[in-house]
């Protein structure tokens, strides 16, 4: 407690001394985030025909489904009494925003994504049902859900289905990451949280990240297979990766424009949070390194008449540092809001544990962990069309490239 004490620098309440949400909240949005974004990659193929990322169709897929399984992971670590937060999704509760995201949650894990996935890959479980044997087989036998009929009209009617499905997932995907942004948006207690554009900026933010995830993963994947990356594929994402990301920074930019315009009684003690405990964070991590850099090394593809393999380093460079700066917005929208006090006049610092529950060991294994499921995935599920000149495993949706 005497430790807590000296860190704290004004006039703090008792209760504003030690930060109520720690790391893992961070991680909360972050992931959600990408889940969002790599659904939204996904329906550029399926919905708006953008033939150009359709290596990355089931790939984004796949990559949605492993984060989305870990979300709720920091959340039920937070917690004190874990095993109580299954009647979130149990037991309505219309005045809880928490309580409802339990709904959207499920929505989108069960009704939408995981549908979507079984639909696009249900040839290719009946095809490994049918010839693998042993338990793997008795796994590829339930994933059919009783269903082993293949033929041309049942596929189309697959593919028609999954067409709908997308298009009710990319309104339940905004809703996903809106409602996180939104969930702090609507904290009026606090004026770093307390602004409208809040849903939006996480929203966009979200697209972002989940793109540059995506883009990560496809030339990643790709690399290790020993296959030829797609350089028209990765154009087109990386293009829309600038659209969206120019929308988000100008998002951003407007929201800090719109606090110094209207300087309020809380603006001096946000100034000051900005130049000293945040500094790094926000301006150095998010601003410049996250977002500034990224920006131009891809306007610089858009304008420039670079080789491939300078184009491949820079989608890679930039793709990383994109995450690193999404991931310190939300540090700074989490951690930042709780670093001052309601009065204005004090502020504390958060000291990070190694080994606790909530500490830098349980959140790196937590980012760790989607990976493990997304290998697993794609050695049940794999997402690949290889270049045979003929139709692979795909359904009706699925061709080679």
């Amino acid at each position: 407690m005497n430790e807590l004490v000296q860190s704290v620098q004004g006039f703090m309440y008792p209760d504003e001394v030690e930060l109520q949400w720690s790391v893992l909240i961070v991680l909360y949005p972050f992931i959600t985030g990408l889940v969002a974004g790599a659904f939204i990659l996904a329906s550029l193929e399926r919905v708006f025909n953008v033939e150009e990322v359709k290596p990355t169709y089931r790939l984004a897929l796949l990559t949605a489904l492993a984060f989305l399984i870990v979300a709720p992971m920091p959340l039920q670590l937070h917690l004190g009494h874990p095993e109580r937060s299954f009647e979130m999704f149990l037991t309505p509760h219309k005045t809880s925003a928490m309580a409802m995201f339990g709904f959207v949650y499920m929505w989108y894990l069960m009704v939408v994504l995981v549908v979507e996935i079984w639909l696009e890959f249900r040839r290719d479980i009946v095809m490994a049902a049918r010839t693998t044997r042993g338990l793997l087989g008795f796994v590829y036998r339930l994933m059919t859900l009783g269903s082993m009929n293949i033929s041309e009209r049942a596929l189309a009617i697959d593919d028609k289905t999954g067409w709908i499905i997308t298009i009710i997932g990319i309104p339940s995907a905004f809703l996903l990451h809106g409602y996180v942004g939104f969930i702090f948006g609507s904290i009026k207690a606090n004026p770093w949280w307390s602004t409208p554009l809040m849903p939006v900026v996480f929203l966009f933010s979200a697209m972002v990240s989940g793109i540059a995830l995506v883009m990560l993963m496809y030339m990643a994947t790709t690399w290790l297979r020993k296959r030829t990356i797609d350089m028209r594929c990765l154009d087109t994402i990386a293009r829309y990766m600038f659209y969206t990301f120019v929308i988000d920074f100008s998002l951003e930019m407007l929201d800090l424009i719109h606090r110094i315009y209207q300087s309020d009684e809380s603006f001096q003690s946000l100034d000051f949070m900005v130049h000293t405990r945040l500094w790094m964070s926000h301006v150095v991590l998010q601003i410049v390194i996250g977002t500034v850099v990224p920006l131009l090394m891809l306007a610089a593809t858009q304008v420039l008449p670079l080789r491939d393999a300078v184009r491949r380093a820079i989608y890679a460079s930039s793709g990383g540092l994109t995450l690193i700066g999404i991931f310190a917005m939300r540090w700074n929208v989490v951690i930042g809001g709780q670093l001052f006090s309601k009065s204005f006049l004090g502020y504390t610092t958060y000291k990070m544990a190694l080994t606790t529950r909530e500490g830098l060991l349980t959140s790196i294994v937590l980012m760790i962990l989607p990976f493990f499921i997304l290998w697993a995935l794609v050695k049940l599920l794999p997402p690949w069309w290889e270049t045979s000149g003929t139709k692979t495993a795909g359904g009706a949706h699925g061709s080679a490239v």
